[in-house]
């Protein structure tokens, strides 16, 4: 007791401990409490929506309702990472199967825009905005696909709250104005951009009630008439009318056309736990790869923050990040070796091209045969949990806004590189390359946690970090979270470059000032930066006293609840 005390009046602060004190803020991280509940919890990145799917979850709604109900007010509340013109992309663990489901939610190009196109108006890279980067948005028909298998209340129930605050109207929040105004800065020349998310000539500030009775009408027509009201009906029509009158390819045999694609999840195990992610086109089997290199080394006893464990996390994210590049695409137009991949003798290989001392200025993509966005996750009563991310690349997408329907299209063909022969080069209907990516971790065949982190090509090197602070340095889902995170940037791009520079490792405060030098006399380039390192959800299950945790972190507005 007397430790106990000297410990709390000291302020000193354990990352892990097993004692219960107050939270200690101004240390090198703070942190706070794990949300604890019996019957549901739901943690999503802006309270109004983590609140409107605790309303679902009691009304008798699975997971899944509850998270189509999330993502639709997600394309109100922040449009500045998701919306129904982007794409989705779930992992959903069912109770009833007991077994982990993967869903493709990913939209394709334009079919009547060619390789060729490009080549003669003279680009080298897709335009990030405007309408050459926009592809179908999957977002909707991934609603309906998940409601399918998995939903119970009626779509229009599920879609109502959205609906009510769009024709009422919510208190925009501080980061959320904070991104909008950024991007509209950019995206206010835009057909519509300004009519509908700058009333009264400017992006909402801070506090100040917005209304989208546009969104309100689409959501309306599509409760009513479900996917088709959206991919073969009027709304459809409209975004092909735009495109054309705005120079753009998108059509409505293109919208018509597109589906949702059950996948089936990979994994790896991780000493002892079964790590899940999606198969490419998105860039989940990065974090797999990663790991799968980690696990050759002792990281727990190096310690979290220490330059040893953040030297070889770099490395590890460059050997996987020179497959990225090279291998991840749409697996429906090339022969992507996966399994080879995410194997354990191939990381053994990788593992190799590590200096323990040095940092690598280049790395080569292994010889194998043949922007922003929203997380969230919510687990039910009866067991269900779903780990769904959403976005329309680059904040709020392309700029492209049909006409009366209250949303931008995405620009995911940005993604794409326009290098002839390359498993991610353009071509008429193909998936982009994706960043986004939720996760999922079972143990001895029972779920244990559902996760994601936001953010570009943050989202496997924040997985990884996640994975790592819970399983090697013993933090609990809170801690894991909100402990300082690194970001390594410029090796690679999903387009294809590979640099040889060795890129630039970008560290979040609350690394000690030792651990920094150690990594510089190492050869690393660092910068310091206060954004750009992803925003957490996760929800874990605890099958022996039978209740979820929840947590949320602070780079957000995010919040986790439960009931």
């Amino acid at each position: 007791m007397k430790y106990f005390l000297l410990l709390f009046f000291c302020g000193i602060f354990f990352p892990g401990a097993l004692m219960a004190q107050d939270r200690i803020t101004g240390k090198t991280f703070a942190t706070r409490s794990e949300v604890i509940a019996r019957h549901g919890m739901a943690c999503t990145s802006q309270p109004l929506a983590t609140q409107v799917a605790l309303d679902i979850l009691k009304k008798g709604g699975t997971a899944i309702d509850a998270a189509i109900a999330v993502d639709a007010m997600l394309g109100l509340v922040e449009p500045t990472g998701a919306g129904m013109g982007g794409d989705l992309f779930a992992l959903v663990w069912d109770a009833k199967t007991k077994k982990l489901y993967g869903l493709n939610g990913s939209g394709r190009s334009p079919k009547s825009l060619t390789l060729n196109y490009f080549k003669e108006k003279g680009y080298t890279h897709i335009p990030p905005h405007g309408p050459l980067p926009v592809t179908v948005p999957g977002c909707v028909d991934g609603w309906f696909t998940l409601h399918d298998r998995f939903g119970k209340l009626p779509m229009k129930e599920i879609l109502q709250p959205a609906i009510n605050y769009a024709r009422e109207g919510f208190p925009v929040t501080e980061l959320i104005a904070y991104y909008w105004q950024g991007n509209a800065r950019i995206l206010q020349k835009y057909e519509n951009f300004k009519k509908i998310f700058m009333p009264g000539g400017h992006a909402p500030r801070k506090g100040e009630i917005f209304k989208n009775p546009y969104l309100a009408n689409t959501l309306e027509k599509v409760a009513l008439g479900g996917r088709d009201a959206f991919y073969k009906g009027d709304i459809a029509r409209t975004i092909a009318a735009y495109m054309k009158r705005n120079g753009g390819f998108l059509s409505y045999e293109d919208m018509a056309s597109h589906h949702s694609q059950w996948v089936d999840p990979v994994s790896v195990n991780y000493r002892g736990y079964d790590v899940w992610e999606l198969p490419p086109n998105g860039q989940g089997i990065a974090t797999l790869e990663m790991l799968n290199i980690l696990e050759g080394y002792d990281i727990a006893s190096m310690g979290f923050g220490s330059a040893d464990y953040i030297h070889l996390f770099v490395e590890a994210k460059k050997l996987a990040f020179a497959d990225r590049a090279k291998f991840y695409a749409d697996p429906d137009f090339n022969k992507i070796p996966v399994s080879q991949l995410i194997s354990k003798e191939y990381a053994a290989q990788r593992r190799k091209l590590i200096n323990p001392r040095r940092a690598a200025r280049s790395v080569p993509a292994g010889q194998l045969g043949h922007g922003e966005t929203v997380y969230m996750t919510v687990a039910d009563q009866w067991g269900n949990m779903v780990s769904l991310i959403q976005s329309n690349y680059r904040g709020m997408g392309s700029g492209m806004t049909p006409d009366g329907l209250g949303f931008v299209l995405q620009d995911r063909g940005e993604l794409f590189n326009l290098k002839e022969g390359e498993m991610n080069s353009y071509a008429p209907g193909k998936r982009p390359f994706h960043t986004i990516i939720p996760a999922f971790i079972t143990k001895d065949g029972q779920p244990w946690i559902s996760f994601g982190v936001m953010g570009g090509s943050m989202q496997p090197q924040g997985h990884v970090q996640i994975i790592v602070n819970l399983i090697d340095f013993g933090m609990n889902l809170q801690e894991a979270g909100d402990a300082p995170r690194v970001r390594h940037g410029g090796s690679s791009q999903p387009t294809g470059e590979v640099m040889s520079d060795g890129g630039t490792l970008y560290m979040e405060s609350g690394f000690p000032y030792e651990t920094i030098r150690e990594l510089l006399r190492r050869g690393h380039r660092i910068q310091w930066t206060i954004g750009g390192y992803g925003g957490y959800q996760a929800i874990m299950w605890d099958a022996k006293n039978k209740v979820y945790y929840g947590a949320s972190e602070s780079r957000k507005d995010g919040q986790a609840a439960g009931y």
